[in-house]
């Protein structure tokens, strides 16, 4: 039989496929040409077939069936023909979807040598999962494998691997696997003679080597003599050079006269070449090099061995001592750090050999005296810290009064001065034409916007020219619309379209990755930091410095170009110098402004335009930026007279009195003009620079090893005391699937209330609230606080009866609520109870930073007060109303703060005892209010997502009024006036949305109580249509607002709401003008139904007098003074 015959296992899932194919095939190639039915005998059609042709097919398929497992021959019982078997079993066994191309690729990818395994076995399996490859047509180039190979070799190989890459440039598998069965050879090769065991020895460097030790040999004092192997490939000897080798072992000198420093060796080792001829170890010692650099390095550990043919450096003790070596190009460079130590060149024998030469050992001791490293550090110094290859440059021209260069010490100023980090390998990348290969990279965001209000700059740089194209964005997300329009650009100009484009990644927080672009960023940056420093220019010019930077760089000589320029590499043009001038020079340009008026203006010289022969210029007048080409350079003279610069800002000194703002008399004092005469805005921002440099600690580790750290801590031993008075925690082990909430500190320091006092230093514990969940930590989370508009209704009553007002405060406020759920907290750093270090912290009490704190507060508070006959307001439920005899007591709840009023104190400090004996409680005294700015906010935010120059404009607007204005506050009055309302509109004020602007304020006893400035919802069609919905929006502010001034005085009447348009008024009324007002929402008719009961009673009243006018139009400042002093506003 067949099988037994030529012994082929049966195939099953296990079996190699790609083998079995190929035995298979030659088993029938063997018995009687049945391989041709699997080729269909010349792709004929079954109905052609011979009677020779089936009888041979029914041969080869029972063949093929006789030698198929149970598993696999029940997967292909329908197949009749010997090709469709063939084909199934290829699919079945050898399938070439993606899934099987990935799991062979894995195979490859994840094979590796092991330090104690065989290499044969290795290269064989290696050559299995080629040959699936090949079978599957996944393609490989020859080269890719050979590199997989080797870097499959484990740690021990890398000599090896050294020798093979740095002394080719090109690479095939078959070249990888004869060197790896020589070396397999060469170690078999050694065998043990009389003296010595050599193989020993080479498995003693070996396991050495997979230590990370270099050196095999030791000296005769201090161990056996014994063999060591040397790789070394003999051509024509030359005794002055010196060669760097991967193999070797150790330093090896053939000269006696090159060593400084030298030791006889008695009985020394003994090292045996590649062609087995042994040659013993003299003496050890150190050598002197004069390097590429002219500086003098010191070789150790040298061995003299006189039967040598050549003097060998080893890279493997360079390695050992922390030195790294990379080649390219036929140039090895040996480095420490970014130091290079040594640089070899190929020769025509594929040998590395050092570019420089031996200082004998009596020349060195004759020319470097003690004297020298002192005079070579002082021309060092004299020199400005000069590098050595200068000073070599320099002592080579005798232009140092005959000095001769020596060793120079450790300059620590330099590694101060000079320091960088260590750079990563070189990529190796290489382009043959434009566009080849592009790099982009986003820099930013700037603190400080340009010019033109950009914080971000896109580069992108081609990496065969290495020009370069800025982009200056003022949003992040600018980035692929601007890259967009550069590819349209470039395109057009190259006609590179048709080629396509593919976007390569880096990976994060990888800047290496990118190399190109990140080193040109910094060449940009560092160029224009140099020209605004030059300049003494603001850094808002930082833009166009930068653009001036990318400009200067196309025409500057690149050395990775063989020193041409990017513009010249990019178009085949030399670049044009003519037109330079120094940035930021003081610039005249013409101008045509009358028969008598100045030729020219001074301007600030900005840089170069694009696509416009003309400069770039900057007018301080008109803060404009404008091009011209007819202009006058003065570039021995810098334009900053009239900027400030960064290296000395204008600074405002504190004052120790508040600064007096009079509206009709100027101050003559140096400093008050120069307050008035200085931008608000900047003002401001320089405060704001000032507050932002006193940065809080972050954590409890900053606060422990401050400067101030006995106070921080004791700031938190304040803390923790009010929490264990109150219980807030017990110490419990965490239950099983229960997780504890984290908490920290607050660490804040509060300045004191005048330049005498010191600071006072706040630590505050809060939970992590953001790690609770919702329905296992807490439910609901909803607390009350007072509106301002009670607050300010509550001040008016106060007035009109004259009560008496306290004001008070909750220490410890969340401490005051209980739990509902069960919490766990971790134990607070630096609080950590000893011997109970796994115990969490149980809640009884909540804390601040717990979502639910906030309620259970308001609901201990709320059930105490009414336990105490006090009454909640049904308008405002942190309202608390209580009469003894006819006689009310207020109180106002916001958080942690309490306003009493009552017409006795006796029965304010009866509230303040009952309050003091639940709560601990802190009498703070008055409070003082400012007016609110709704108009003005609404109007401004608007325009958040996209503001401009007149944005801007009117928030400086706001500054302004804020400070002309502190002064103003609220007159609350005795007087009988009640509950009265004003309301106006501004018909299509939003020209955008084309809505209309509302605007109401009620006042109580003249005062201004509650005011609002909004835009409508939806867009008026007409003056009474827009007047309409405003009535409607203040009346239901009125109904809340009457509620609330009857439940508190007792004073139920009609409110006068006045509004200057007597059609609306009319459609309050009836429902007068039918086919115009039909559209309108009924839930704008509710103010009809509020006339009809008598709770509102809607009035006319002039446009001139009706003070609403202010909160929806800009007014002149005296009809603003009239409005402002129609509802109680003093200023």
């Amino acid at each position: 039989m067949a099988s037994m015959k030529y012994d082929l296992p049966l195939l099953d899932y296990k079996t190699r496929f790609s083998l079995w194919q190929v035995k298979m095939r030659a088993v029938l190639a063997q018995t009687s040409d049945l391989d041709e039915a699997l080729e269909s005998f010349g792709k004929k059609k079954t109905t052609e077939w011979t009677a020779e042709e089936k009888q041979k097919d029914r041969k080869a398929l029972s063949l093929i069936q006789l030698l198929l497992s149970n598993d696999i021959l029940q997967e292909v019982l329908q197949e009749k023909t010997a090709e469709e078997l063939w084909l199934k079993l290829e699919s079945i066994c050898m399938s070439k979807d993606l899934t099987s191309k990935m799991h062979i690729k894995m195979k490859l990818f994840s094979h590796k040598l092991q330090e104690s395994g065989s290499v044969l076995n290795h290269i064989s399996v290696f050559k299995e999962i080629v040959a699936d490859l090949v079978s599957m047509e996944v393609q490989f180039d020859d080269e890719d494998l050979g590199l997989l190979l080797l870097c499959s070799l484990p740690s021990s190989y890398a000599n090896f691997r050294d020798t093979i890459l740095l002394s080719r440039d090109e690479l095939t598998l078959a070249e990888v696997y004869e060197a790896l069965q020589n070396r397999e050879k060469m170690k078999g090769m050694v065998q043990s003679d009389p003296s010595s065991s050599k193989g020993e020895a080479l498995q003693n460097k070996e396991k050495r080597k997979s230590d990370g030790k270099a050196s095999v040999v030791t000296s005769a004092e201090n161990s056996d003599s014994g063999d060591c192997l040397v790789v070394f490939a003999g051509c024509v000897a030359s005794h002055d050079e010196w060669i760097l080798d991967t193999a070797c072992s150790f330093h090896i000198c053939i000269n006696r006269d090159w060593f400084s420093s030298y030791k006889s060796v008695q009985n020394g080792d003994v090292v045996r070449m590649g062609d087995d001829n042994p040659h013993e170890i003299v003496g050890i010692g150190s050598v002197q090099i004069k390097t590429h650099d002219g500086m003098t390095r010191t070789l150790k550990d040298v061995r003299y061995i006189p039967g040598m043919a050549r003097n060998l450096i080893s890279l493997s003790t360079l390695d050992a001592e922390g030195y790294k070596y990379s080649g390219l190009g036929g140039v090895v460079k040996v480095s420490k750090g970014s130091l290079v130590y040594m640089i070899s060149d190929m020769n025509s024998a594929n040998l590395y050999v050092l570019r420089g030469s031996t200082l004998h050992g009596s020349v060195t001791a004759a020319a470097v005296s003690k004297d020298e490293p002192s005079k070579t550090n002082l021309w060092h110094m004299r020199l400005g810290h000069m590098s050595e290859l200068g000073m070599a440059e320099l002592m080579k021209r005798n232009l140092l009064d005959g000095y001769t260069q020596g060793n120079m010490k450790f300059c620590e100023h330099c590694v101060f001065g000079k320091h960088k980090r260590v750079k990563f390998n070189t990529s190796v990348h290489r382009t043959k034409g434009i566009l080849d290969y592009v790099h982009a990279d986003l820099w930013g965001p700037s603190r400080k916007p340009s010019l033109g209000g950009a914080r971000y700059m896109l580069t992108i740089i081609d990496d065969y020219s290495t020009k370069v194209w800025p982009y200056f964005l003022k949003h992040k997300d600018d980035t692929f619309a601007t890259f967009k329009e550069w590819k349209v650009m470039i395109e057009r100009q190259t006609e590179k379209e048709k080629e396509g484009i593919v976007r390569h990644h880096t990976i994060p927080y990888t800047p290496q990755q990118n190399g190109v672009a990140e080193r040109m960023n910094r060449t940009i940056i560092s160029k224009a930091r140099c020209m605004l420093s030059n300049a003494r220019m603001n850094k808002r010019f930082w833009a166009e410095a930068a653009n001036t930077a990318c400009y200067l760089i196309n025409k500057s000589p690149s050395i990775p170009l063989n020193k041409k320029t990017p513009i010249e590499v990019w178009s085949g043009m030399p670049a044009d110098y003519s037109q330079l001038r120094v940035f930021g020079c003081t610039a005249y340009a013409h101008v045509d402004n009358g028969k008598l008026e100045p030729r020219a203006i001074k301007c600030l010289f900005l840089g170069y335009g694009s696509g416009v022969k003309g400069y770039k210029l900057w007018n301080p007048e008109t803060n404009k930026t404008f091009m011209s080409r007819s202009v006058v350079f003065n570039e021995s003279v810098m334009f900053n007279d009239s900027l400030p610069t960064d290296h000395s800002p204008p600074v405002l000194q504190p004052q120790d009195e508040p600064i007096a703002h009079r509206r009709t008399k100027r101050s003559c004092g140096a400093l008050v003009r120069l307050i008035e005469e200085c931008d608000i805005v900047y003002y401001a921002f320089s405060c704001a620079e000032q507050v932002e440099n006193t940065l809080e600690l972050a954590t409890y580790t900053e606060a422990v090893v401050s400067g101030d750290r006995e106070k921080w801590i004791s700031a938190m031993q304040g803390e923790m005391q009010p929490l264990e008075k109150n219980g807030t925690w017990e110490l419990v082990h965490l239950p099983k699937q229960k997780k504890p909430v984290r908490c920290k500190w607050i660490f804040k320091r509060k300045e004191g209330l005048s330049p005498s006092e010191p600071p006072r230093f706040k630590a505050t514990l809060v939970a992590k609230g953001f790690s609770q969940i919702a329905g296992v930590d807490y439910n609901d989370v909803f607390s009350p606080v007072v509106k301002h508009s009670s607050i300010r209704t509550f001040f008016s009553i106060v007035a009109m009866h004259d009560l008496e007002l306290e004001q008070l405060d909750v220490k410890t406020t969340f401490l005051h609520g209980e739990l509902e759920v069960e919490i766990y907290m971790d134990q607070p750093e630096g609080f950590i109870v000893p011997g109970k270090e796994d115990y969490v912290c149980k809640l009884k009490r909540s804390l601040d930073g717990l979502k639910q704190s906030p309620r259970q507060w308001y609901k201990r508070f709320d059930s105490f007060m009414l336990s105490h006959g006090f009454k909640r307001s049904e308008f405002d439920s942190c309202v608390y109303i209580k009469f003894i005899n006819g006689s009310p007591i207020y109180l106002l709840l916001h958080v942690d703060d309490m306003l009493i009023a009552a017409k006795s104190k006796e029965q304010i400090t009866t509230l303040k005892k009952q309050l003091s004996s639940e709560f601990d409680m802190k009498d703070l005294g008055a409070t003082k209010k400012i007016l609110d700015l709704s108009h003005a906010m609404s109007l401004v935010s608007r325009y958040l997502a996209n503001p401009g120059k007149e944005h801007w404009k009117a928030i400086q607007w706001i500054f302004r009024y804020l400070r002309g204005t502190a002064d103003a506050c609220l007159k609350f009055g005795r007087t009988d006036k009640g509950l009265v309302g004003y309301v106006d509109s501004d018909f299509a004020a939003d020209l955008d949305k084309r809505r209309s602007l509302i605007g109401y304020v009620f006042t109580i006893g003249s005062c201004a109580v509650s005011w609002k400035a909004t835009l409508q919802s939806v867009v008026a069609q007409s003056t009474t249509e827009a007047e309409y919905m405003a009535i409607a929006e203040a009346c239901k502010e009125s109904v809340w607002l009457k509620g609330l001034f009857a439940e508190l005085c007792g004073v139920d009447s009609c409110i006068n709401l006045f509004c200057d348009s007597q059609s609306a008024i009319c459609l309050t009324k009836d429902k007068m003008f039918h086919e115009r007002t039909k559209h309108i929402d009924i839930k704008y008719h509710y103010v009809r139904d509020v006339v009809a009961q008598g709770k509102l009673k809607v009035c006319k009243i002039s446009t001139h007098d009706n003070p609403a006018n202010m909160m929806t139009k800009h007014v002149p400042v005296a009809k603003f003074e009239l409005c402002s002093s129609l509802v109680g506003i003093v200023v």
